[in-house]
């Protein structure tokens, strides 16, 4: 539409329907400084497109000016799918640009995964690009993982963040032994994915140099050959279940420690005397009390006795009341235990004399 049309069309629907506050206010411009808005944003959205399309024609990996813009509205960094576009083409990999949109959107870290492909094509490593993204997508750093597979890397046994020294193992003859060792893996790609991971190398391995000095009959047969321990803990196939593949088990260092089997004995000596001892005491703690018992039965015999010979003065009372025992009889009895205590004093000088009830 021409613009003196437009614009007279603008005044008539200004003086039919607009108020009059607003009928004077020039539409030209701001019909203009519409159109100039939108054509910066577009102006915007295609430069930085134009500039990406450009890199990837001039590399060789032509990728269409609409679909750079359609990845700015489907929250994609264009950049980044076009980087790693080219770079995967200079090296040889033919990667469609939807595969590296979805893997993006997915939350993967896309150069990341170009470059691991990259590293295990160079490195003649079977990768194919889903293995990678799955990879990547389950946690795993499937460039560190391809660089392990190149460079086997080596673990030390414990490990470190352990705060343990050694592995300590106890031989047939009580004497313990600290060992140090490292093994040497590489990363199995097949099983990265759901693998177990060093800690479990690390667990495994340990447990397997305990279980060898162990079986061992003397400590001596360790010492001598330690290669027994790396041997037996290879052949266990201690890398089943896990995302490495044990190359080489090598015992650093072995340590002679303290003697167990004589702690133990000591320790079970001296808790054999600790009950013998308490059950001496227990005896003893018996014995006492029985003696105590004993003491209160003679006395209480005693009394019984005492309270018996109580009953002689009554007795010798009724005797006479009732006219069988007479004077002279009293008298004789009177001497008669006189007699008894004289010959017992002669007889006992030391004796103290017995107390007897007053007849």
């Amino acid at each position: 539409m021409p613009m003196p049309l437009l614009s007279s069309a603008l005044n008539a629907l200004a003086a039919d329907g607009v108020p009059a506050d607003v009928q004077g206010l020039p539409w030209m411009w701001i019909l203009f400084a519409v159109c100039a808005l939108v054509i910066l944003v577009v102006g915007y959205l295609v430069f930085g497109a134009l500039n990406l399309w450009f890199r990837a024609f001039s590399s060789g990996t032509p990728i269409s000016l609409w679909s750079i813009i359609g990845m700015r509205f489907r929250q994609i960094n264009p950049q980044v799918i076009v980087n790693a576009r080219i770079t995967a083409r200079k090296a040889g990999l033919d990667i469609p640009t939807d595969e590296f949109e979805a893997h993006y959107m997915s939350g993967g870290h896309v150069m990341r995964v170009v470059t691991a492909l990259i590293a295990a094509n160079k490195a003649n490593i079977a990768l194919s690009y889903k293995q990678a993204t799955a990879m990547d997508l389950a946690g795993r750093d499937v460039l560190d993982a391809v660089q392990t597979s190149v460079n086997p890397k080596v673990i030390d046994v414990p490990a470190k963040e352990s705060g343990q020294q050694t592995i300590d193992g106890v031989a047939g003859t009580g004497i313990q032994l600290k060992v140090k060792a490292r093994v040497t893996v590489r990363t199995n790609l097949d099983r990265l994915v759901g693998g177990a991971t060093e800690m479990t190398i690390v667990a495994r391995v340990g447990q397997g140099i305990v279980t060898t000095i162990g079986a061992a009959k003397n400590h001596m047969e360790v010492l001598e050959n330690p290669k027994s321990i790396s041997k037996t803990v290879l052949e266990s196939g201690l890398d089943a279940g896990t995302a490495f593949e044990i190359l080489s088990i090598d015992i650093a260092d072995i340590l002679v420690g303290e003697n167990i089997g004589a702690r133990l004995d000591t320790d079970k000596a001296e808790a054999a005397k600790k009950v013998a001892q308490a059950e001496a005491e227990q005896r003893r703690a018996m014995a006492v009390a029985r003696e105590q018992e004993m003491v209160a039965l003679v006395a209480e015999n005693r009394a019984k006795v005492v309270l018996a010979e109580a009953e002689i003065p009554l007795a010798i009372a009724d005797a006479f009341r009732k006219g069988n025992l007479g004077i002279m009889d009293y008298y004789a009895l009177r001497n008669l235990q006189s007699d008894t205590d004289m010959r017992n004093s002669i007889a006992n000088p030391d004796q103290t004399k017995p107390d007897r009830p007053q007849t």
